[in-house]
């Protein structure tokens, strides 16, 4: 689908979208690299982030030999809350402020990258927890300036946080989900190395990728760009501008992967072919919602993790009651499906419904 299939600009519309991204590198045993690039990135001292379970894995003491074979000194931090907090954010913060890296690494799956991302941007812009936080619930502040350089090395084929400026937290105060957007905050690079799945649950794969599902079929399905007020410069122009040609190309492909290999990568970690595929949906899903947006799956799964109380996930830490990111979401997915179905683009009938115009991206 090109350009010219999508509607004409609406008075007051935009009539362009941005395509950003993290610069990335995908393959197998590619996270061996992560020394030499960080170096390229001119990092000397290095805060690399993971989490009590990841730290225990091949994958991190595989990192961590290439960044000391690369000759930079490296600060560790490992207490990463699976399912960040704003209490947890700020913790990761104070740890960044003390050992003043130049440069961060992030190992893990979403909670890892989203955890170091907030540590980043803490550390080098201080300001009150709130005042980064999206409106309404904080301040929606724009990141004043831009972060220190950040190289994501996800572990998990889902959130797409490696290539997105978002990331996502429990404010414990209001018992709900809510966030931080910013062109900031998305990692400078991103090593993407399918072999870090085949470690993984099954469980784990299963919620991880119906993340993805999800993120493909809200980007796809959200209003167009062209339907979106036009900023006031162009530079205000929002990451999350609506579907667009370029998010489309990903989300197709994404879904088209998911319905190959999903089943597959939960049955069997074996099964090479299918987890390396579900990690390259996930790359495709990600950079399509973060140029897109998501709406009202994700809207809605911010109060279903949110007001969790006893329920403990088979394959997730059972130290504290969770809703896997994924699994909040996919439970909503099936009830917007309907009123969203008929947004999506055919190439005989490109024109999308006015359901689009009504759907707002959110994430």
């Amino acid at each position: 689908m090109g350009c010219c299939h999508y509607h004409h600009v609406a008075e007051g519309c935009d009539n362009a979208f941005t395509v950003d991204t993290s610069r990335i590198t995908f393959g197998r045993g590619c996270l061996a690299e992560v020394g030499d690039r960080a170096r390229a990135l001119g990092m000397k001292r290095v805060a690399l982030f993971s989490d009590e379970r990841v730290a225990r894995l091949p994958h991190f003491e595989k990192v961590r030999q290439s960044l000391n074979a690369a000759g930079l000194d490296v600060a560790v931090y490992t207490d990463v809350h699976v399912e960040p907090t704003d209490r947890s954010f700020l913790e990761a913060a104070r740890f960044a402020a003390e050992v003043r890296p130049d440069g961060y690494i992030s190992l893990g799956g979403g909670s890892v990258i989203d955890t170091c991302k907030a540590a980043n941007l803490y550390a080098t812009h201080p300001a009150d927890f709130l005042a980064y936080v999206n409106a309404p619930v904080g301040d929606g502040r724009p990141v004043p300036g831009p972060l220190k350089p950040h190289l994501a090395c996800p572990t998990t084929s889902g959130t797409g946080s490696e290539v997105t400026g978002i990331t996502i937290f429990d404010l414990l105060a209001m018992g709900a989900k809510t966030g931080i957007a910013s062109p900031a905050l998305r990692p400078t690079e991103a090593l993407i190395d399918p072999d870090c799945t085949a470690t993984l649950p099954g469980e784990v794969v299963a919620a991880s990728g119906l993340d993805v599902l999800s993120h493909a079929l809200e980007s796809y399905t959200a209003r167009p760009y062209v339907r979106r007020p036009a900023p006031a410069r162009p530079s205000l122009r929002p990451m999350s501008q609506g579907a667009n040609p370029w998010s489309d190309l990903g989300c197709r492909e994404a879904l088209r992967l998911m319905g190959l290999y999903l089943e597959r990568a939960v049955a069997d970690a074996g099964d090479q072919e299918a987890r390396e595929q579900l990690m390259w949906a996930s790359t495709l899903a990600g950079i399509a919602f973060g140029n897109a947006g998501v709406h009202a799956p994700h809207g809605m799964a911010y109060a279903v993790a949110g007001l969790v109380r006893d329920f403990h996930p088979s394959g997730y830490p059972q130290d504290e009651p969770l809703v896997p990111h994924g699994m909040a979401v996919i439970v909503n997915a099936p009830a917007v499906s309907t009123p969203t179905r008929t947004c999506q683009p055919s190439r005989k009938a490109p024109i999308r419904s006015n359901a689009c115009s009504r759907t707002r991206p959110g994430r």
